[in-house]
């Protein structure tokens, strides 16, 4: 049985499993997550993987606290009131990601944004605090199918694609946090969830209701981050100038998997494309993705880069 209750013995496990690069199923106060490491490439490809996501939206990165979070995204004073006001809890903050952060850009499909927030649940709190690492985690269920709020909710949906559920009862808040991007003049929440829109405004005033253009946030399907030179896709052979981006046993400048392997491609997409964009190059030529598994929800992010 992968549904576990909470231990030092079993909080020792979920840490071997995130350090291996695998996945956990973690209570907090919103929903249950899918919980992986957010510095490494290959276990947030696992998250997609595993959720069958057929799009790379950017992911929630979870933190202990507002000190560990600031080592990853920069805070202005609105970020200080209301992380003050509801940290820990049900509020997602957009802000700029630090240059040195060290964040995968897959789970911020590419953005120089990340989303962060800090869970309330005390198992999510001592995870996060054991493990030493921010976390990404969307909710633990298939793309597309109702939000867990219970620990077999989770195994009903995801099976033993997880090896380890983390049992910490019913969820408390029963809905998504709510989002609100501080990168703008006038914050925007992206996502209504547990903080209203009024309580946000009574400690930082004016805000408004958005959720289009750029995407920035999980539930937002627009184009996501593209590079600054012409991409073309479905590219046998490149044009004299162009830079290569493969896939599979071929002779290229970088390769998302020589051996052909789609998580390991979802792995490495957006520092490769980042690494060409920044070469000097003037334009990106990327080989053929096979268009099954993985391979759509990379498709998909190529063609929004390249429109």
């Amino acid at each position: 049985m992968n549904i576990q209750a909470f231990s030092p013995e079993i909080l020792e496990q979920a840490c071997h499993l995130l350090a291996a690069g695998d996945v956990v199923a973690i209570p907090t106060e919103t929903v249950y997550g899918l919980a992986a490491d957010a510095t490494n490439d290959q276990a947030v490809a696992k998250i997609y993987a595993v959720k069958e996501r057929p799009q790379f939206n950017p992911l929630i990165i979870h933190c202990h606290s507002a000190q560990q979070a600031k080592q990853y995204v920069d805070f202005d004073a609105r970020a200080e009131q209301l992380a003050h006001e509801f940290w820990p809890g049900p509020i997602t903050f957009v802000l700029n990601r630090r240059q040195d952060s060290d964040i995968s850009f897959l789970a911020s499909s590419g953005l120089d944004t990340l989303a962060v927030r800090i869970p309330a649940h005390p198992m999510a709190q001592a995870l996060i605090k054991a493990y030493s690492k921010p976390l990404a985690a969307p909710s633990a269920n298939l793309s597309q199918t109702i939000s867990p709020t219970s620990a077999v909710d989770v195994r009903a949906s995801l099976g033993s694609r997880v090896p380890l559920i983390i049992d910490g009862g019913n969820t408390r808040v029963g809905v998504e946090s709510t989002i609100i991007d501080l990168t703008e003049n006038v914050p925007v929440v992206l996502r209504p969830g547990g903080v209203s829109l009024e309580r946000i405004q009574e400690v930082i005033g004016t805000v408004t209701l958005g959720g289009h253009g750029a995407i920035k946030a999980p539930g937002m399907m627009e184009r996501h981050y593209a590079p600054s030179v012409k991409m073309r896709l479905n590219v046998l052979a490149p044009l004299p100038g162009e830079k290569y981006l493969g896939f599979g046993d071929m002779v290229c400048d970088l390769n998302l998997s020589s051996s052909g392997n789609l998580e390991e491609a979802a792995a490495h997409l957006f520092r490769m494309i980042r690494e060409l964009d920044q070469s000097g190059t003037v334009a990106i030529a990327v080989a053929p993705i096979p268009n099954h598994g993985l391979g759509l929800a990379i498709n998909d992010r190529l063609q929004r880069a390249a429109s």
